[in-house]
C-alpha cells in the first residue's frame, strides 16, 4: 500500500467552496442528467471553476459507476461514473469525492461533470 501525502490548501494552492446561486442543467444525448439550484462552486488555484451538483438533483439511474479512480492531494480519493446514453465520449464523464478532506467537506454527496464529455452544462442566473 502506498502512503498518500495530504496537502492543505494555502496561499500557493487556494481552494474555496461556495453556493452557486445559479441554476445548472447538464444534458447528454437529449437527456437531462442533472438540474439544480443548489450547486456548489469549487475554485481551485488557477483551474477553471467547477460546479458540484448534489446527488439528489442528478438522474443517478442514467449513470454507471466505473473502476476508474484518481487521487488529489488537496481533495482526496476520486471516483468516477460514465453516462452510457452519451456513448464513448461520456466514459468517466462524472467525478465525485465520496470522502473529501476537511478543507472541501462541503462537496461530499456532490458530482461534477467534464464539460467536453457532456453536451452542455447550462448555467443560468438565479431568477
Amino acid at each position: 500500500m502506498t502512503e498518500k501525502t495530504i496537502k492543505v490548501p494555502g496561499p500557493a494552492h487556494p481552494i474555496s467552496v461556495e453556493p452557486g446561486k445559479v441554476r445548472v442543467v447538464v444534458t447528454v444525448a437529449g437527456h437531462v442528467i442533472a438540474d439544480t439550484r443548489d450547486a456548489l462552486i469549487l475554485r481551485e488555484a488557477s483551474y477553471p471553476a467547477v460546479y458540484y451538483i448534489p446527488r439528489k438533483d442528478v438522474e443517478m439511474a442514467l449513470l454507471q459507476r466505473t473502476d476508474h479512480a484518481t487521487y488529489c492531494p488537496y481533495k482526496g480519493d476520486c471516483a468516477y461514473y460514465s453516462i452510457p446514453v452519451g456513448g464513448e465520449r461520456a466514459v468517466n464523464a462524472v467525478w465525485t469525492y465520496e470522502s473529501p478532506y476537511a478543507a472541501v467537506k462541503e462537496i461530499v454527496q456532490h458530482l461534477a461533470f467534464y464539460p467536453d464529455r457532456v453536451d452542455s452544462i447550462d448555467v443560468q442566473s438565479a431568477a
